[in-house]
């Protein structure tokens, strides 16, 4: 979008170690963006550029991804949200709106409820720690395409997301944010995050502001049914859920005006929330 200001900063965190801050937009309410798994801060490309002459959107890498690549540990959880708190203090003001995708979902879910911000946006948030199975073979499947280097990894992205159904924009951000990555980060993952540590269902409970689950098919959904279930039951009035049938973990790709129509009729039914003194 012709335009739309675009800047990046680092930010030095507080054990150290340094992300790279991004912005789009110069105006406006301040949207913060927490990627998931194997993405970076430009994974939010598309949502900020849509967005971007109405309020700033700002994105930063999580640890061992895209420019935050060699930053391969702590991972627990609760590094994650300082991580975000860290962030958060580094804005020129308080933050309206939270908005994070499977990992960085729950990292928003908590620092929503934590933080002085107005409003949450979870896309297929990880509620629960996902079992060793699931890890061994998304580690796997990472393995095999970290063999590539370079060029060649680029390639491969672009041949396996593209038969994902995957825009152009999403396979360039997503080469960003793997090219210099290994599985150490995930690995840390799982192995510092004990099943205990990572349960958000008590945390969901009467959620305290407006929240936005937009979910994955059952099918294809990293949160078990039963866990939707107990959102369902437990989350109060705040928290508003909606299903995407048919698409999968990365509905905001696959599916993004359709999710933009939910976020939209999310931001205005919310507009008149009070927000971050």
């Amino acid at each position: 979008m012709a335009g739309v200001v675009h800047v990046e900063e680092r930010v030095t965190l507080d054990d150290g170690a340094q992300t790279t801050l991004e912005r789009w937009g110069s105006t406006g309410p301040i949207f913060l963006c927490v990627h998931g798994m194997t993405s970076s801060r430009k994974s939010w490309e598309r949502f900020a550029q849509h967005y971007a002459e109405r309020v700033r959107i700002y994105a930063y890498d999580q640890r061992g991804h895209g420019d935050s690549a060699q930053v391969t540990g702590p991972m627990t959880l609760h590094r994650a949200l300082l991580d975000l708190y860290n962030v958060v203090d580094a804005l020129p003001e308080g933050v309206d709106t939270l908005v994070g995708h499977s990992w960085g979902g729950a990292v928003c879910i908590l620092g929503g409820r934590r933080f002085d911000i107005r409003r949450v946006v979870a896309v297929d948030p990880m509620i629960r720690q996902a079992d060793y199975p699931w890890y061994d073979e998304f580690v796997a499947e990472l393995k095999s395409l970290f063999a590539h280097k370079g060029d060649a990894r680029d390639a491969k992205i672009e041949e396996e997301y593209s038969k994902l159904g995957w825009g152009q924009v999403d396979i360039e951000r997503k080469k960003h944010a793997v090219r210099n990555m290994t599985t150490a980060p995930i690995e840390r993952l799982r192995d510092e995050n004990p099943p205990e540590t990572w349960d958000l269902r008590g945390d969901l409970e009467d959620y305290p502001k407006p929240l936005l689950l937009a979910m994955a098919d059952a099918s294809e959904s990293i949160v078990p049914l039963e866990d939707l279930k107990y959102v369902r039951e437990h989350g109060g009035p705040n928290v508003a859920i909606r299903v995407f049938e048919g698409q999968g973990h990365n509905l905001h790709r696959t599916a993004f005006d359709q999710f933009i129509r939910e976020v939209d009729v999310f931001l205005e039914r919310t507009v008149g929330v009070e927000g971050p003194a």
